[in-house]
């Protein structure tokens, strides 16, 4: 499944910006599908970046994550048999890394107890007793 999505990201970012990452892999948890890319810049983006328009850069990418966002969650979606409820991306220009991150619905059990150690509050909250949590 890892790596379904990882090639589908792929896929759509060379669909979507006419180059692909040289890099990619996905990293998944009950919670959170994330894929890490690597080397997506496009040439023109690189020339842009040494002579300082960073901004542009990250406005440009962030229009086309906007524009392939549900794209991409349907990939997901369509790889893992989960629904996104949450999708974040961001760039970072040197070093050449993206990030596209999916928040999946938490999955409960007959109890009510989700399946990442979450328990589900009568309130709709989700809480835990696990390590960190407050008494």
């Amino acid at each position: 499944m890892a790596a379904a999505i990882a090639r589908s990201t792929v896929q759509l970012l060379s669909e979507y910006t006419g180059r692909g990452p040289t890099r990619a892999r996905a990293y998944i948890t009950s919670e959170l599908i994330t894929v890490v890319l690597r080397d997506t810049m496009n040439q023109g983006e690189r020339s842009l970046v040494r002579e300082g328009k960073r901004d542009l850069v990250r406005a440009v990418r962030k229009a086309y994550q906007d524009t392939m966002g549900p794209s991409l969650i349907d990939a997901v979606e369509r790889h893992s048999g989960q629904h996104v409820i949450a999708f974040l991306s961001d760039n970072h220009l040197d070093p050449d890394i993206a990030v596209e991150s999916f928040v999946m619905a938490p999955h409960t059990d007959g109890d009510g107890v989700l399946s990442d150690g979450y328990v589900a509050a009568a309130d709709g909250a989700a809480t835990t007793d696990g390590p960190g949590a407050a008494a």
